[in-house]
């Protein structure tokens, strides 16, 4: 056990089960409600099945934020054997989740809170610097302050290969989902500033991964080098295309394939893929 800290996150940081185990990281499970059943994100449904159920039910699925009772929870179980913890999810303009987490803290003095502003492996980006300082004997409050100022140099970038998960969950326009069918548009989603927006609108799937790729290129001067995620929905082969052309440009150790949970699946659909990174600066 590290007793630096506690690093609790939630299921949204779309990092392996054999990294969270052996970096000791309590995981925070979202629900996903699907007809009539309430499950837990990547314990009790995954990619692998969400989109079955789908079909099979003819219903989306819902998400739902926790509520500070469950935070208070949470952190109760660890403030005392724990000189410090800490929490990290999805992002304040993503979710109320981080709101609660905040609130969740009243009972407690060694609670410390960072907002991510991202989703996915976006977050997941941080917590692997927050483990990486954890090693290094770094205590919580330097840690949270390392954070902070790295959070608004966090790219992440990915395509939509199908408007059908926007539109459905209420992101897109009935009348921009056929403009954007009909086109064959791919477009490509930024979070910037603890928000999502359309960054180009690339005609064609392959074009789409070509401009992310040239992209992240583009920055390999100023690159973090520690870790390039190339995360996905049922993208696999896709996946290892992106990482095979990346290899090029950066040593092939740091690149990693992750795969988005169903928290973000539920709302891009299969085929959604991303390249996400750290600038230095």
């Amino acid at each position: 056990m590290n007793n630096t800290f506690k690093l609790i996150c939630d299921s949204s940081i779309d990092l392996t089960e054999e990294f969270i185990k052996e970096e000791d990281i309590e995981i925070m499970h979202f629900p996903i409600s699907l007809g009539g059943t309430t499950y837990q994100d990547g314990i009790d449904i995954t990619n692998n099945n969400l989109f079955d159920m789908i079909q099979k039910t003819g219903e989306m699925p819902h998400t739902s934020a926790f509520g500070p009772k469950a935070y208070e929870e949470v952190f109760e179980k660890f403030v005392n054997d724990y000189k410090d913890v800490v929490f990290i999810g999805l992002g304040s303009g993503f979710s109320s989740s981080l709101n609660s987490a905040r609130i969740g803290t009243s009972k407690f003095d060694n609670v410390h809170i960072i907002d991510s502003q991202n989703l996915s492996s976006g977050t997941g980006l941080l917590v692997l610097k927050i483990c990486k300082l954890r090693k290094e004997g770094k205590d919580a409050s330097e840690v949270v302050d390392i954070i902070n100022e790295m959070v608004p140099k966090v790219r992440s970038q990915f395509t939509i290969d199908t408007l059908n998960y926007l539109h459905k969950g209420g992101r897109c326009s009935g009348a921009s989902k056929l403009f954007g069918t009909l086109l064959n548009i791919k477009p490509i989603i930024k979070v910037v500033d603890n928000a999502m927006v359309v960054a180009k609108k690339p005609i064609g799937y392959q074009r789409a991964i070509r401009a992310l790729i040239d992209e992240a290129i583009s920055y390999k001067d100023n690159m973090d080098l520690d870790h390039i995620m190339v995360t996905h929905v049922l993208a696999h082969e896709t996946a290892l295309d992106i990482i095979s052309q990346l290899s090029q440009y950066f040593d092939p150790s740091t690149i990693m394939e992750t795969n988005a949970g169903t928290t973000v699946a539920t709302h891009c659909g299969p085929g959604t893929i991303g390249i996400l990174y750290i600038l230095k600066k």
